[in-house]
């Protein structure tokens, strides 16, 4: 291809790239440098019939004009980053330097907010991912050797799912688990306690949420692998039937060599989403037990005073950056097989 025809065909794609990926990356990076102005402050002296009292109150105006003046805020570098709603650089130091046992030093840190939220986070995306493959793979094994006449509906069942929206997904099995829900209500039934409630416990409110995004994920791998299945040379197949492997032995050393590349993508694209969980918990009312980095950002662009830009930008680049490190080692590992194939 020429110099001349490949510049036409990729420099749309990299305007739109530019545009719509890297100056929105660079403006949320600039914005957070940047704190909120403090509201001024004036001291107003009020005189009546029994004296005079002052009374500080909050010039509007002057409030008005500096936040004009100044839009993105008042420069704080990267204090944003290392204050106790981030990293909170000071206070690890202090938990660090009094010589806890390790359980008391987890739970202290865990307590910060922004590393309970990437402990839900990374445990969210660590158990969903592959678990959400793996049922995906196995339901698209089950829909691929089924009569033709059924495909139809068992596929159109599979993929429900992923067509139902997010939040209302996450609604509907947030009535369920209801105590007057069929789920609720089932398990205080099996276990004989009227007072059994799956959002009162932290540790049953992240297997719920778990479970949910495991069942929202699920038809994404199925759709890839069902796809994949289709493609499989059946020339192979035969001949590793011929050569008397059973189904278990087909499947391991043909049909999963053969889905590797497909697995990968599918691996990346599901961590990337995960990464990023939000819907559930907004659904699921969960705050109180389980927090995300995403959930974070919502937070603090809905304060009751004040949108925090700021922090929200600072919490968005930790996250992009969180991305970047789950990804690192595949994206390493492929492009190390490129450049073997290519040598």
């Amino acid at each position: 291809m020429r110099h001349r025809d490949f510049a036409a065909f990729i420099l749309p794609s990299a305007f739109a790239m530019v545009l719509f990926i890297a100056l929105p990356i660079l403006s949320v990076a600039v914005q957070s440098l940047f704190v909120e102005h403090e509201q001024v402050v004036v001291t107003v002296e009020s005189c009546g019939p029994f004296g005079c009292e002052t009374q500080e109150k909050v010039d509007t105006q002057a409030t008005a004009a500096l936040r004009a003046e100044q839009p993105l805020g008042r420069f704080n570098g990267l204090g944003t980053y290392l204050n106790r709603a981030h990293l909170a650089v000071d206070e690890i130091g202090v938990i660090l330097s009094d010589n806890d046992g390790f359980g008391d030093v987890m739970a202290r840190i865990y307590n910060l907010p922004f590393y309970k939220a990437l402990a839900f986070t990374l445990v969210y995306t660590a158990l969903v991912t592959p678990l959400a493959m793996i049922l995906g793979f196995a339901v698209a094994l089950g829909v691929n050797n089924i009569p033709k006449i059924y495909k139809g509906p068992v596929i159109f069942l599979s993929l429900l799912p992923y067509i139902v929206t997010p939040l209302i997904g996450s609604l509907i099995l947030f009535w369920m688990i209801n105590s007057d829900g069929v789920i609720g209500a089932s398990l205080q039934w099996l276990f004989d306690d009227p007072e059994l409630s799956l959002k009162a416990s932290p540790t049953l409110t992240w297997v719920t949420l778990i479970v949910y995004g495991i069942w929202h994920m699920a038809p994404f791998p199925f759709v890839v692998f069902y796809a994949g299945l289709q493609t499989l040379p059946q020339d192979t197949l035969e001949s590793a039937m011929i050569d008397g492997a059973n189904r278990w032995e087909r499947i391991r050393y043909v049909v999963m060599p053969h889905l590797v590349p497909l697995a990968t993508f599918v691996g990346l694209v599901l961590m990337m989403d995960n990464f990023r969980v939000f819907e559930p918990i907004i659904g699921f009312s969960s705050e109180a037990n389980a927090t995300s980095l995403s959930w974070s950002i919502y937070n603090d662009l809905n304060g009751q005073v004040d949108q925090l830009f700021g922090s929200a930008a600072a919490t968005s680049i930790l996250t992009m950056l969180g991305v970047i490190v789950l990804l690192m080692p595949v994206l390493i590992r492929t492009w190390r097989e490129f450049n073997r194939k290519a040598h």
